[in-house]
């Protein structure tokens, strides 16, 4: 992020450092963000506001350009509409319900799959005829992200859940880090892991705060463990409280002994992210004075290929070797080779000498670089660095003076590194559309032109194919009378 507190792509800018939450419009998923269209490295059009979470507007339909006024009729519609989208209970009252719940006998707990609620008695019949799970345990509950089904939007709120296995690294790295609470927004497994793992006498204690947008949660944890919480616009749908639960929960011991645990959707936005974290930072501070320079200490799991955004945002990042997986991601998986490896990574800000990865997985601590790195990591003499991002032995190149990917080779016509089937002559900036340099496929004038000539051409094809179909199916009894009439015609 620069001085500014904007995003330099083309495309579509988001605009912070324009960004009033208070002045902002609001949608069902709190204040919205203010954004434009950029080409040619210039505003192009009107500035506009759209929702925080969805990029999508199938998700979220909300749109308003900055300079409109809105009717005060139109105001109240979507006033109405936000509250119709909230949640149907308040988190006191789903608390109140958990308690009812618990005090229940084993066989009259009941969750509904469909509905995705725990049940009481008086809900039974309103859910007759629902798939319902009976016998709901004790241990279900402290495992509420195994009851509920996971919302897969990749660009708002993608529950790609932890394995077991990702889990025990980041748990065991922060207890050996001297961490005694961990707040964790987006990260809803490692939450109800860590409340798990600390209940057992042998481990030390660790204390979990889950602030996350699946306001679910709320029937399975009271105030002081999850606040609704969205990380796009830094907004407590609880208001004052939640914010003051979360406060209070930093600031805590004078601030000491806490870290940060994100894990945001990879299709979201990396500049708003790193606005809301920096202004969870600025909660944690307990006083103007503090270290006013320090920033919390983050962990922040997100895919290599982010990297160079990530570190724009927060300089004082490193990105760690170790391979993050999801129980229910296909791809992301560790164990795999190749490029079907997991490319989720973590960056941090804590030093990355001091982070000890498992031996047992094949990582290896490089002396020179000082810090653990993956078994095929290998260190390079010219760049003096262990340069492979993706967990593959990357190789040198003399005239890149660089590292790159073992599937790549230098081309003379580009001047680069690139894959070996790679069209000759487009760079890695410009316009993959046209070939012109300055600005995006995005914003491409021959875009909308090319669409509408590959349309027509399909449509001709499809066309093309009913006649021939129709053609084929007309019997050959008719062909031959039309043959012997053709005949028969005498000649003018």
């Amino acid at each position: 992020m620069d001085e500014a507190g904007e995003s330099q792509a083309e495309g579509i800018r988001v605009l912070l450092s324009g960004q009033n939450a208070e002045c902002a419009p609001h949608c069902p998923h709190g204040p919205t963000l203010l954004f434009v269209k950029i080409s040619q490295g210039k505003e192009h059009g009107r500035r506009f506001y759209a929702c925080s979470a969805c990029r999508d507007r199938k998700d979220c339909r909300f749109f308003q350009w900055a300079d409109e006024k809105v009717s005060p009729a139109r105001l109240q519609a979507r006033e109405e509409h936000n509250r119709s989208c909230q949640p149907p209970m308040t988190h006191q009252q789903y608390t109140a319900r958990f308690q009812e719940f618990i005090a229940l006998p084993l066989a009259k707990r009941k969750f509904c799959r469909e509905c995705q609620q725990l049940l009481l008695e008086s809900d039974w019949q309103e859910h007759c005829g629902h798939h319902l799970l009976g016998d709901v345990s004790v241990l279900h509950m402290k495992r509420p992200s195994q009851l509920l089904h996971p919302l897969q939007n990749k660009k708002s709120n993608a529950q790609y859940l932890f394995t077991d296995r990702s889990c025990t690294f980041i748990l065991d790295t922060i207890s050996s880090l001297g961490y005694t609470r961990v707040l964790s927004v987006g990260t809803p497994r490692l939450h109800e892991w860590i409340r798990l793992k600390s209940s057992e006498d042998s481990k030390p204690k660790v204390k979990s705060l889950l602030l996350d947008i699946d306001f679910r949660y709320s029937q399975f944890y009271g105030k002081d463990e999850f606040c609704h919480y969205n990380m796009f616009n830094h907004h407590f749908f609880g208001g004052e409280d939640a914010k003051n639960v979360c406060q209070k929960f930093l600031q805590e011991d004078d601030g000491q002994g806490v870290i940060m645990v994100t894990d945001p959707p990879f299709g979201g936005l990396v500049e708003p992210l790193a606005f809301s974290f920096k202004r969870i930072s600025d909660m944690w501070r307990s006083t103007p004075d503090k270290a006013s320079s320090k920033e919390l200490s983050m962990f922040w799991i997100f895919p290599y290929f982010f990297e160079t955004r990530i570190v724009q945002c927060f300089p004082d990042f490193r990105m760690l070797d170790y391979q993050v997986d999801y129980e229910n991601h296909a791809q992301y998986k560790y164990g795999k080779t190749g490029r079907k490896q997991s490319p989720v990574r973590i960056f941090t800000n804590i030093s990355p000498e001091s982070i000890v990865l498992p031996t047992s997985e094949g990582y290896r601590f490089c002396s020179v670089c000082k810090r653990y790195v993956s078994s095929e990591n290998k260190h390079c003499e010219i760049c003096n660095s262990c340069p492979s991002k993706d967990g593959r032995a990357w190789k040198h190149c003399l005239l890149c003076n660089k590292c790159v990917k073992p599937s790549w080779a230098h081309c003379s016509s580009c001047d680069r590194c690139a894959l070996e089937n790679h069209p000759c002559g487009s760079a890695v900036e410009g316009c993959f559309q046209c070939g012109e340099k300055d600005h995006k496929r995005s914003s491409c004038p021959r875009r909308h032109v090319t669409g509408v000539l590959k349309k027509q051409q399909n449509t001709s094809k499809r066309n093309l194919k009913i006649k021939t179909k129709k053609t084929s199916q007309v019997p050959a009894s008719w062909k031959n009378k039309n043959r012997q009439r053709r005949k028969k015609k005498p000649a003018s």
